[in-house]
């Protein structure tokens, strides 16, 4: 396995050309369009949201969307209590939440529409290229005071930390302190938290000492800005890249990424042809919000997610 990134561009422009002969799986009216649809969630999911909608509005400009980023857990809030049609997710719904979304008669599908990584992020400055899922526990863990990286290892930096993450309402520190800490929400106290990754980014890249966790979408467009550090999972140190987030090899942390819609919107025109057209297009779409596409057979099974909406609803 290839440790260092892959160009996102040169493998996303391969993607669509595979996944180009997938078809169709429902055809999008030609008839115009009105309406209004809401979608909300999750930060990563947002901008592939934005870039569906505004696909989508080139054909059908009479339908309003409106797009929100509240995060995983305050976009399943405001679904389960019927004030959105759609809520981008990346983690599945959790059973309190899903409860609620019962309490409230909302029934409702979920569908893969990408793939992204977690990236463990790091100011040039540190000079750090890989760490253990060992380490990043001793880093990030629940009652934590490690406050350099030479106390997790004498050969580095003894810059004092600076350390950036999501906040709670986040799906991506729900599956990072799983996947590293071994308990989803437990995380040291000390450290700078957003919702927005883009805040996450410059936090890390202004400081000497700036490290932490986001989107391997906003690591990537940061470019020599950051260093991308590599995880070793005890099969060697992997970096995150297309290649690698879809094979699921640069583990723990790679993920799907969700629409979750409620029944009772997939009945109506013109959400069933907002999410048509949106999963049709998906490689394209997660080029453009430079997340990372869904194989073939990711693709056909987000198909078979949506049209099992579309039967449920009618």
């Amino acid at each position: 396995m290839k440790k260092g990134l892959i160009s996102i561009a040169t493998a996303l422009v391969l993607a669509a050309g595979v996944s180009a002969c997938g078809g169709s799986s429902g055809s999008t009216s030609a008839e115009s369009l009105s309406g209004s649809i809401r979608v909300d969630g999750s930060s990563t999911v947002f901008p592939f949201a934005q870039a569906a909608a505004e696909s989508f509005n080139q054909d059908q400009a009479n339908v309003k969307i409106a797009v929100g980023e509240s995060g995983t857990g305050g976009g399943f809030a405001k679904f389960c209590a019927g004030e959105t049609d759609i809520s981008g997710a990346s983690r599945e719904i959790k059973p309190e939440e899903a409860a609620v979304c019962e309490k409230n008669g909302i029934t409702y599908q979920s569908v893969q529409v990408a793939n992204d990584g977690i990236a463990i992020a790091a100011n040039p400055a540190l000079g750090v290229d890989c760490l253990t899922t060992a380490q990043l526990k001793q880093i990030w863990n629940k009652g934590s005071s490690i406050n350099s990286l030479s106390q997790i290892d004498p050969k580095l930096s003894t810059t004092k930390l600076s350390l950036f993450g999501p906040g709670t309402d986040s799906g991506t520190f729900d599956f990072f302190t799983e996947k590293i800490n071994g308990e989803k929400g437990a995380t040291r106290e000390k450290y700078a938290a957003s919702e927005d990754d883009n805040t996450l980014v410059t936090g890390v890249q202004g400081d000497k000492g700036g490290f932490g966790y986001f989107g391997y979408s906003y690591a990537a467009a940061a470019g020599d800005k950051i260093t991308i550090v590599g995880v070793d999972n005890g099969k060697g140190c992997i970096k995150p890249s297309v290649a690698t987030v879809q094979d699921g090899s640069y583990a723990p942390l790679s993920r799907p990424l969700f629409m979750y819609v409620s029944e009772k919107a997939i009945s109506r025109p013109e959400v069933k042809a907002f999410l048509a057209k949106t999963t049709d297009g998906s490689v394209s779409i997660a080029g453009s919000a430079k997340l990372v596409p869904m194989t073939d057979a990711q693709l056909a099974a987000a198909k078979t997610q949506l049209a099992t909406a579309e039967k449920n609803a009618k």
